[in-house]
């Protein structure tokens, strides 16, 4: 894309209303409309900056700060990237060599790493019920951290995936579908099926799978939920399902048949979570260190996953899709029929031929991350980013 053709979509962005200065991004349902579209826009066109390969750096100095209580490759590596593409520095915050180890309480250790730091980016999936309130906490701790002055700024904080959502992926999914079909209103009317499959793991969040059916029916999809009984989502992210559904014109539908949500389809999304139960259960057991109970719930886990072993996105099932062409999703990594597992999501044929799709649709994230700390730091962003492109600097020189 020509500067030119970058310049007219910074002035579309600038024409777009955006209410994210100084503020945090945590769970997507609860951010406006105009904020989703901004953000979307502005991550496709730090991405065009990038290719044209133009710096985007916007701070001459500042952190990122990461929080990683859950293991990640993606999205630590989107944030590092992010913060990087910005002119961030960025830093992990390790809790096992921090003096939270020596019983630093949560609104100090914030409150701590909020000196000079732009972002704090967080990653709290593993105790259901907690990693979304674990990241409200930390965020009212600055607020009030920057009321006192006792940090000359605010700094934003960002939900890297928690128990109830994962905003970077679904609008890293979104980014993608908006590049496969062209544009967001193309997207009305499109099928999208998000179902549970098979996995032998049993702890997987349901963050991707609530994210998703809360983001993808704003926009007007027919979003088909399937899963076998007793693996539910929460209430939260179905109910904003349904009203966004009825609001844009497109539907939400639940059903225990993965061949009825495959049927049609013009999307498919297989994806394994585990029961809320399950969750809850091993919440409890975590927190309490009781090492034969997290055994046995796991052994339990796995048998009841097993029972729907036949929930897998294969070729067959690929063909019930519109055209037998579906676009497959999937925030990585899949767990691949004899490949990496024995029985797993997705079949290693209809994986292979996806792989590449993936990847494109991995390679979103960084840039709605940048597009999430450029919304939240600076008061008029589309600004920001137009006099990046006219500084023209190039981001290496040969």
């Amino acid at each position: 894309m020509s500067t030119s053709e970058i310049r007219r979509k910074i002035e579309a962005l600038s024409a777009l209303p955006v209410d994210l200065h100084d503020r945090d991004v945590l769970l997507s349902w609860r951010q406006s409309e105009e904020n989703l579209r901004f953000l979307l826009l502005a991550a496709e066109i730090l991405e065009r900056i990038a290719d044209a390969g133009i710096s985007a750096r916007l701070f001459d100095s500042g952190l990122g700060i990461a929080l990683f209580r859950d293991q990640s490759t993606r999205t630590r590596y989107s944030f590092r990237s992010a913060c990087n593409l910005l002119g961030l520095g960025t830093e992990e915050l390790d809790e096992s060599t921090s003096q939270v180890s020596h019983g630093e309480t949560l609104r100090e250790t914030a409150t701590m790493i909020g000196f000079l730091t732009e972002v704090i980016g967080i990653r709290d999936d593993m105790f259901l019920d907690e990693g979304h309130r674990y990241m409200a906490e930390v965020a009212d701790a600055l607020e009030q951290g920057h009321r006192e002055g006792v940090l000359s700024q605010r700094p934003a904080v960002l939900n890297l995936q928690c128990d109830l959502d994962h905003p970077t992926q679904s609008l890293a999914d979104l980014r993608h579908l908006v590049e496969t079909f062209g544009s967001l209103e193309a997207l009305r009317g499109k099928r999208l099926a998000m179902t549970w499959a098979h996995s032998p793991s049993y702890g997987k969040p349901l963050s991707v799978p609530q994210g998703v059916v809360a983001l993808m029916t704003r926009f007007g999809m027919d979003v088909v939920l399937a899963h076998p009984e007793g693996y539910e989502l929460a209430d939260e992210p179905l109910a904003a399902a349904r009203e966004f559904a009825r609001l844009s014109g497109g539907s939400f539908t639940v059903t225990d048949s993965m061949a009825e949500a495959f049927a049609g389809a013009d999307v498919v999304y297989p994806k394994s979570w585990a029961p809320m139960a399950v969750m809850r259960e091993r919440t409890r057991l975590l927190r309490s260190g009781e090492t034969a109970g997290l055994a046995a719930l796991e052994r339990e886990a796995l048998a009841t996953n097993a029972r729907f072993r036949g929930w897998e996105c294969d070729e067959e099932r690929m063909r019930s899709t519109r055209d037998g062409r579906a676009l497959y999703l999937h925030c990585l990594p899949a767990d691949i029929t004899d490949l990496s597992c024995e029985a797993g999501e997705v079949s290693r044929a209809v994986f292979e031929q996806a792989r590449i799709g993936t990847y494109r649709e991995a390679r979103h994230k960084p840039f709605v991350v940048a597009a999430m700390i450029l919304a939240t730091r600076f008061a008029e962003p589309a600004a920001a980013l137009a006099r990046a492109v006219e500084r023209a600097r190039p981001r290496r020189r040969d």
